[in-house]
């Protein structure tokens, strides 16, 4: 029975046999259970770390777990009677984690711990973790009268409501949208695994010929390659207004926006912030709201002549070589790939054909053993789709970890590509598992391109640069070697930090000794050549100051955003868009693009007034991999890292674990040279 699958989730859950029907009575009885386990605690005449903050942490891992693997199915196989019971628990779960945060008798107990003798004789961990559970016993209102509690409470739920309709809506959209051609005569361009991928998605509808959607591995083939000038701007628009008014008016996304932005505003001024930006810093490493617009204004000045560069020499060869005298926003990434293929005499699609999926994972598990000592043994468990693969993380012998990997695109999965996790590492100090190790375990998400009729899928290296970034999170959560369960892994990390491991990853996707290792030719065998290698790193940093531009557009824009502190203006968004455009962005977009209508980091993930972080944390990324290009033992290296960075979790700050790494604080001269910026 799945209701007893659920309320028993210990190992690798059994995915095939959950049933939708008992998520309900399962999620019920555990909260229920839970609040007469909390009512005991707050009974119990003596405080301690045992009987009360640990206590809580069993409480509520369990009910967090299931939620966590309910919520991780409704993002990878969204179905109608999922998305219905996952809808209506969502209120109940939000309330009782609000309810938890807000009860004032626990948040007593907590800090009777912090005041007591008994703290100093906790371990580093756990005084760092009481530390945050009292900043988020505060942050949850727990300090508010009692009337502003309820409100405060009201107002979580409903924010919690409306993320989920969020990614609703533009998953809605994005399945929605289809181009069906009987043959290829308007699809010229494309290379041979797109019109397979093509074809494959029309036959998977008993239909002929070929059907292109929205998700992202057809709408980047389209972009890149289509010459179907038409198809491509049809595309275009589909794509950029997906979630918005100009669609369907059920998945409009802008009334849910503008009452996002308000509620997080009340928020804030209900805990006593003046915006939601500021309250969002507080368990950043960013202090101000002031600090992160300037730091991204000076990224952004750094890289706008290069992005202009970058602009001017696509559009001069669009007009010489592809008679297009005018640029437009469908046009950039198809001329770009053109004159990426002149300039450095090679494809994309060249470059795909070297490298199949299982020799890329081989390969990457090969990179991260070099690293680490760590090797990846495939086990057989059940699973949510028949595409997803389970891997143990074994040193010397010994289980210190699993992670799920589910690489494919497909209708009913979220678009994106993330790492989330299943449990964390943790000690047990009580009960019949007293003593015992609980070894972490995470979900691996992407959408790369599927294999089709029983053949391997191959990844592009902006896949593979991907994969690797991912990887770089789940081993941030599975190397930890802390114990404490809050702070353990990615637990009780910054979050503008939590990007460093990621993007520290990516740097080795570019290093020859890892790619020759992960690349066999679809035809031959071969591995990767060193002559097209070199094409490749040649062409690192094409259009790099495009990119990074964009990426200053979308931070400053949620910075903005959340940083008002006038209700009146909240709906000024698309305004807002637009003048951070003018300020940093050398492409402007047609006036129907409705980007903000489909930006799930902010609206419905964790990034709201942090997608900053990107930006921050590769400075930091950048200069930790900088310590690996001037070490002669990268094995060394690697075990630094993992001590100083992997292996603390949240145990301590994001700045003393860099400095412990780097012996110096974080400079940006790296960020800039692997940018280009600098020689």
């Amino acid at each position: 029975m799945s209701e007893a699958i659920l309320l028993n989730l210990d190992n690798e859950p059994n995915f095939a046999g959950i049933e939708t029907a008992n998520i309900k009575p399962a999620m019920q009885t555990a909260m229920k259970q839970a609040r007469e386990a909390i009512a005991d605690i707050k009974a119990q005449p003596e405080t301690t770390w045992l009987n009360t903050v640990e206590r809580l942490t069993d409480i509520t891992e369990k009910v967090g777990r299931i939620w966590g693997v309910v919520s991780h199915l409704n993002a990878v196989v969204d179905t109608a009677p999922l998305r219905a019971v996952y809808n209506e628990l969502m209120p109940e779960v939000t309330m009782f984690f609000t309810e938890i945060g807000q009860d004032i008798a626990l948040y007593e107990r907590f800090k009777t711990i912090k005041n007591s003798p008994e703290f100093s004789q906790l371990s580093t961990a756990q005084q760092t973790k009481l530390t945050h559970d009292l900043r988020d016993f505060v942050l949850s209102g727990a300090e508010l009268p009692e009337k502003e509690q309820a409100q405060f409470a009201a107002l979580q739920a409903e924010s919690a409501q409306l993320a989920a309709q969020f990614s609703q809506n533009l998953l809605d959209a994005t399945d929605a949208f289809a181009l069906y051609f009987e043959d290829n005569s308007q699809l010229s361009g494309l290379p041979e695994y797109a019109l397979a991928m093509f074809q494959a998605a029309a036959a998977s509808e008993n239909k002929s010929g070929y059907k292109i959607g929205l998700q992202m591995p057809h709408y980047l083939a389209v972009m890149q390659y289509a010459d179907n000038r038409a198809l491509r701007e049809q595309l275009y628009r589909a794509y950029v207004t997906r979630a918005s008014e100009l669609g369907e008016a059920k998945w409009d996304n802008t009334a849910n926006i503008n009452r996002r932005l308000a509620l997080s505003l009340e928020e804030a001024q209900l805990l006593g912030y003046t915006n939601a930006a500021e309250l969002s810093l507080v368990s950043k490493m960013a202090e101000t709201p002031k600090q992160v617009i300037e730091f991204l204004r000076d990224l952004a000045q750094k890289a706008k002549p290069f992005a202009q560069k970058d602009f001017e020499e696509v559009q001069a060869f669009a007009a010489e070589h592809l008679n297009l005298p005018e640029i437009a926003a469908w046009d950039i990434s198809y001329a770009s790939e053109k004159l990426r293929q002149t300039r450095y005499s090679f494809s994309e699609t060249e470059v795909k054909k070297y490298f199949p999926v299982s020799k890329v994972l081989s390969g990457l598990f090969a990179q991260i053993h070099r690293l680490y000592q760590i090797d990846f043994v495939e086990k057989t468990v059940p699973t949510w789709h028949q595409d997803v693969r389970y891997f143990e993380l074994m040193q010397q012998g010994n289980k210190i970890g699993g992670v799920y990997l589910d690489l494919f695109a497909r209708e009913g999965k979220r678009s994106g590509a993330w790492m989330n996790d299943y449990r964390g590492r943790r000690r047990f100090l009580t009960g019949e598992k007293s003593g015992s190790l609980q070894t972490p375990i995470a979900y691996l998400v992407c959408n790369f391109t599927p294999p089709i009729a029983n053949q391997e899928s191959h990844l592009t290296h902006d896949e593979i640069i991907t994969l690797f970034h991912e990887m770089g999170h789940g081993l941030h959560h599975l190397l930890t070697q802390i114990d404490e369960l809050g702070v353990s892994g990615i637990n009780g990390v910054e979050w503008d930090a939590v990007e460093l491991p990621s993007q520290f990853m990516e740097n080795f996707a570019w290093e020859y000794a890892v790619l020759s290792k992960m690349s066999a030719h679809e035809d031959t065998g071969e591995v990767l050549p060193e002559s097209l290698y070199k094409k490749m790193l040649a062409a690192k940093n094409f259009q790099r100051g495009l990119f990074l531009v964009r990426q200053m557009e979308f931070a400053l824009f949620d910075m903005l955003i959340y940083q008002n502190k006038d209700s009146g203006s909240l709906n000024n968004w698309a305004n807002v868009l637009q003048q951070v455009r003018q300020e940093v962005a050398v492409i402007q977009p047609p006036e129907y693009n409705r980007f903000a209508n489909s930006f799930a980091h902010i609206f419905a993930g964790g990034y709201a007034a942090g997608y900053y972080s990107y930006a921050w944390a590769e400075v930091l990324s950048a200069d930790a991999y900088a310590a690996f290009e001037e070490s002669n033992d990268i094995a060394a290296t690697g075990k630094k890292f993992w001590q100083e960075i992997l292996a603390v979790g949240g145990s301590r700050s994001a700045a003393e674990s860099f400095q412990a790494f780097r012996g110096r604080a974080p400079s940006i001269d790296a960020l800039l040279k692997h940018s280009g910026f600098i020689a």
